[in-house]
C-alpha cells in the first residue's frame, strides 16, 4: 500500500503525491497547504491548453459557480468560449446501466430499451482525481461537435432515455436544454437524466430540474467534499453552488418521486469517514430518502499513485451514513474495492 509522508505535519499515509498533503492539513492548515497544491492544478491544466483561474476581464459567460468574463478570442476556466458549445460525444447503453442511481431508476428493468449516453467534452471543476479525463483532449481540440438537432436525431423508438455527463454538462447546458426539448419531441416517454458537480447557474438548474420532473428522469450530483477547503484542493473550485443547489433541488422536487441523487466517489486518504458523516447529514437533514451512492474509486489522472477504494472503508462509510438518518444508501462500483 502506499505510504508517503505530509509535507506539512509530517504524518505518514495515503497521501498523493500530487498534493503532497493530508486531508487533516488540508482540512485544518489550509494557509499552508494550499499554495503548492494550486500549483499543481494549474500545471494540470497547462497540458491541455486551459486557463489556469477563471478569467476575470471581457464577456460574462454566467453559466456556473466561475462566473467567466471572457477576453474576446479566448476561453473561459472550462475551456469553451461563449459561444461553442456542442463539444460532445454519445453511445448507445443498454438498459439496466451502471447509472450512478441504477438501483433506483424506474427504467431499471426496461430490458430490450437502451440509453443514449451524451458524454460533454467540458468541466467547470478541474478534478485531480479525475475518472473521465480524457474530456480535457476533446476541449482541447473542440472537437467532436454535435448540434442540439444532430444530437436529438439520434433518439429512436428503442430509447427510453437520455444521461447527460461528461466532463460535466454544466459548462454546454444550453446545448443540452435544447436537445432535451428536440428529444421529448421525438418521443413523449423518454426521460432526461444528469449527472453534474451542481455548480451550474440558478436559471440553468430551473431548467435542468424541469426536464428532469418533466420526464420523470433524474438529477444526480456528485457532492465531491465536504469540507470546503479539501473540495479546493481536490477539484480546483468551491463546493458552496453545489450544495446550495442541491439544497433548492431537494426543497423543489416532490419527496414522493425519484427525482434527486447524490453520490461521492471515495477517494483513498482524502474522502474519509469525516467527510461522509458531513455530506450524509447535510442530505438526511433535507430528506432522509434522498438516494446516495458510496462509489469506489479507480486510480486516474493525477491521483493515479493512490490505491482503489478498500471494501472495509466503504462499508465504515456505509454506517456513518445509515447513522446520521440516510434511508437509502449504497455502495456503488463494487468490482473495484479490494
Amino acid at each position: 500500500m502506499l505510504q508517503a509522508r505530509c509535507q506539512i505535519c509530517g504524518k505518514t499515509g495515503l497521501i498523493s503525491n500530487a498534493l503532497k498533503t493530508c486531508a487533516d492539513c488540508i482540512r485544518n492548515r489550509p494557509a499552508q497547504a494550499m499554495p503548492s497544491i494550486e500549483k499543481v492544478h494549474a500545471e494540470s491544466r497547462l497540458r491541455f491548453g486551459l486557463p489556469s483561474e477563471p478569467p476575470r476581464e471581457g464577456v460574462r459567460c454566467g453559466r456556473c459557480v466561475n462566473d467567466c468574463r471572457i477576453p474576446s478570442g479566448e476561453r473561459g476556466y472550462c475551456g469553451l468560449s461563449v459561444d461553442v458549445s456542442g463539444v460532445v460525444q454519445c453511445y448507445y447503453d443498454p438498459l439496466p446501466t451502471n447509472c450512478v442511481a441504477s438501483h433506483v431508476c424506474p427504467n431499471r428493468t426496461k430490458y430490450g430499451y437502451k440509453n443514449l449516453a451524451v458524454f460533454y467534452g467540458a468541466c467547470s471543476f478541474n478534478c485531480l482525481f479525475c475518472q473521465n479525463w480524457h474530456y480535457r483532449e476533446m476541449v482541447s481540440r473542440l472537437a467532436p461537435m454535435m448540434s442540439a438537432e444532430e444530437l436529438a436525431s439520434c433518439v429512436d423508438d428503442k430509447t427510453a432515455c437520455i444521461c447527460f455527463f461528461g466532463g460535466d454538462p454544466t459548462p454546454q447546458l444550453p446545448h443540452a436544454i435544447r436537445t432535451s426539448k428536440r428529444a421529448i419531441e421525438r418521443s413523449k416517454g423518454i426521460k432526461i437524466c444528469w449527472e453534474s458537480n451542481g455548480a451550474m447557474s440558478h436559471s440553468l438548474l430551473k431548467e435542468v430540474a424541469e426536464l428532469s420532473l418533466q420526464t420523470g428522469g433524474i438529477v444526480k450530483f456528485d457532492l465531491k467534499a465536504w469540507n470546503e477547503d479539501l473540495h479546493k484542493a481536490l477539484c480546483g473550485v468551491t463546493n458552496e453552488r453545489t450544495l446550495a443547489n442541491f439544497r433548492w433541488l431537494a426543497e423543489y422536487g416532490e419527496p414522493s418521486e425519484t427525482f434527486l441523487v447524490a453520490s461521492t466517489l471515495l477517494v483513498p486518504g482524502y474522502i474519509d469517514t469525516e467527510e461522509v458523516k458531513h455530506i450524509a447529514k447535510f442530505i438526511a437533514d433535507l430528506n432522509p430518502s434522498i438516494p446516495y451512492s458510496l462509489l469506489a474509486f479507480h486510480p486516474q489522472f493525477y491521483m493515479g499513485d493512490l490505491p482503489t477504494t478498500t471494501r472495509k472503508h466503504a462499508e465504515r462509510c456505509l454506517l456513518v451514513a445509515k447513522a446520521v438518518g440516510l434511508e437509502n444508501v449504497r455502495i456503488g462500483n463494487v468490482h473495484l474495492l479490494r
